[in-house]
Parts: structure tokens; C-alpha cells; sequence
């Protein structure tokens, strides 16, 4: 009788932090994941479009720096945005990319991005390690997002009828 292997669920993992980076790949790979690093936007980005296998879950980081100055992304392929920018692109390459932020400043990092509280799974840094793989676990057990969801929000928040982080 054939047996078959579990398939490794892939984490795309983003944050312009080395350590933090380094950090989240380790704890991952240590609990089964397959894990694709990236150091910011553009790289997760170029990931998205160009890797041949599944990415079941992104982790970003929601503040993202460009690594240099720059006035515009223009018409850059894979520009550098912040995470829930860099959420909504993703989505538009993989729609069946779960998404998961994470940031060291919750409410003035989500406030400035004009995030709803509770539309994504969120982790603040720093953060214990098992709650990150806890939460990993669950945001895969649930739906993903979409992207035109990610864009209502901003039109939603101009309503001032939920709950915002400000």
C-alpha cells in the first residue's frame, strides 16, 4: 500500500529586519513550514510572481521601508509599498494567499494605514514565539482574504461606521 507524505505548507515571510526575519524563518522551518524570505516588498513581490510552487500564507511586516529614496514606483513591476499595500499586490498574483501582519507599533502603524481591526490576522512585535506559530496555524485554517475586500476597507473607513485602530 502507497503511503503519501503530507504536503509542507510555504510561509512567505517579509521584514526589512534581518534578526526578525532570521527569527521567523527558524521557528517556522522548526514546526514543518517551508519558508521563502524576504527582505522587503519588491523581493516578496518578485517571490509572488515568479515561484513555481504554492505560497499557502504571507507574514509581513506592515511597516516596509524602501531601501532608498525614490519619488515614484512608476511603472516598477515590483515596487517597494508598505505591507498591507504589499497585501493587496499579492493577492492580485495569488488568490488564494492567506495574509498575516505583524508590526512593533499596533495601533499607530494600523491607523496610519487605515486597517479595520479583526480584517486581518495580526501579531504584534515583539512577539512570543509560539503565539506566531499558533497563529499561523489558524489563519490557515480559514478563508482567504480577497483583494477587493483589502481595497473596501479604505472606501469603508471614509463611512465612519467600524471600528478603526487610531
Amino acid at each position: 500500500m502507497p503511503t503519501f507524505a503530507a504536503q509542507t505548507q510555504t510561509v512567505l515571510v517579509v521584514d526589512d529586519d534581518p534578526g526578525v526575519l532570521s527569527l521567523c524563518r527558524t521557528l517556522l522551518e522548526r514546526a514543518g513550514f517551508s519558508v521563502l524570505p524576504a527582505a522587503g516588498s519588491s523581493e516578496a513581490l518578485k517571490i509572488c510572481k515568479h515561484h513555481s510552487g504554492t505560497i499557502d500564507i504571507m507574514v509581513t511586516d506592515l511597516v516596509l521601508p524602501p531601501p532608498e529614496f525614490s519619488f515614484a514606483s512608476g511603472g516598477n513591476e515590483f515596487p517597494h509599498v508598505h505591507g498591507h499595500e504589499l497585501a493587496v499586490r499579492a493577492l492580485g498574483m495569488r488568490d488564494n494567499l492567506r495574509i498575516l501582519l505583524m508590526s512593533g507599533n499596533v495601533e499607530k502603524d494600523l491607523a496610519g494605514y487605515g486597517i479595520r481591526k479583526g480584517s486581518l490576522p495580526f501579531i504584534s512585535k515583539p512577539f512570543d514565539n509560539v503565539a506566531l506559530i499558533d497563529l499561523v496555524r489558524r489563519t490557515l485554517q480559514e478563508a482567504p482574504p480577497t483583494k477587493e475586500s483589502l481595497l473596501q476597507e479604505h472606501q469603508d473607513k471614509h463611512n465612519g461606521t467600524d471600528e478603526w485602530f487610531d
